[in-house]
């Protein structure tokens, strides 16, 4: 009974969250080359976004519902995506009125 009322998978997804971010935060203040730092924070933030979808978003669970999540993901992508080159596009290639 015990076990099922605690969430040890939500738990470990929140120590493994914290080990990443903890690698990531490492890598920041290593000393290594500049290929070698967005190599590990690519994989790491990779494994972030996979572990969040999966242990907190609940993606792999609901097979009657699939399509309409990765309907939302790719929206959710959409709009991130437009928001970060809108962003470059006004403030950095200075293309604003």
């Amino acid at each position: 009974m015990m076990k099922q009322l605690f969430p040890i998978r939500h738990v470990m997804g929140y120590l493994a969250s914290l080990v990443l971010s903890a690698a990531a935060l490492i890598v920041i203040y290593g000393d290594l080359s500049k290929g070698a730092n967005m190599a590990v924070l690519l994989v790491t933030a990779i494994i972030q976004a996979s572990l969040q979808l999966f242990v907190f978003m609940h993606i792999g669970e609901a097979a009657d519902t699939k399509k309409e999540l990765y309907i939302n993901i790719a929206y959710a992508l959409f709009v991130g995506l437009v928001t970060i080159f809108g962003t470059l596009y006004i403030f950095v290639w200075g293309w604003y009125a």
